[in-house]
């Protein structure tokens, strides 16, 4: 088996600006790793096919610029959720670059995925996927699988709560680790990917 990319697993995890405002959970989920923290370079490797960004060509741009543009935000609902496309083409370039820059700006957590949320079409997973490839701090993708390597068997009715435990554990398990997020990410979706039963 081939050893991971070296970006994924040569750089310690970014640190989070402090001052970010930290929530206090009222019944934060239990969520543990289904196998060993020393593993996850290791599923991260086999993650198959072509890893890179939706947004990599624009991300300088919308670095520069602190916000995305409406064809930036479709470029992320194609990578993650093309079903809801439709839906988020409603949404007009005004709208988008409004709600991203407060995203992306914000220093509050509520603040950064609830600005994104409230765009058509925009649930929890296609916000975390925003905020995980155009945000300067590390945040991982809820994805339904990363969610079973995590063990969770049904899947809960996204809220703040849950998404700020999640992106806790997934920050937590980076620092561990000693890899990026997009490292754990890989990870987490890859093994549940081989690992998961079928369901019938």
């Amino acid at each position: 088996m081939s050893a991971p990319p070296p970006s994924l697993f040569s750089r310690a995890l970014p640190a989070v600006r402090a001052a970010a405002t930290l929530a206090v959970l009222r019944n934060p989920p239990s969520l543990r790793l289904r196998f060993p923290v020393g593993r996850i370079a290791y599923w991260a490797s086999r993650y198959p096919g072509d890893d890179a960004s939706p947004v990599e060509a624009a991300l300088r741009r919308i670095r520069r610029e602190r916000s995305l543009r409406r064809a930036d935000l479709l470029s992320v609902a194609r990578w993650k959720t093309p079903r809801s496309r439709p839906r988020i083409a409603r949404n007009s370039d005004r709208a988008v670059r409004a709600a991203t820059r407060e995203a992306l700006t914000s220093r509050d957590e509520r603040r950064r995925i609830e600005s994104l949320t409230a765009l058509h079409g925009v649930g929890f997973p296609t916000a975390s996927a925003i905020l995980h490839f155009c945000h300067a701090d590390p945040y991982p993708v809820l994805d339904t699988r990363a969610l079973w390597s995590l063990g969770v068997e049904k899947i809960p009715g996204y809220d703040f709560d849950f998404w700020w435990a999640y992106v806790g554990v997934c920050r937590d398990l980076a620092r561990r680790a000693r890899c990026a997020m997009r490292g754990v990410d890989r990870a987490l979706w890859q093994y549940a990917s081989e690992r998961e039963p079928r369901r019938s």
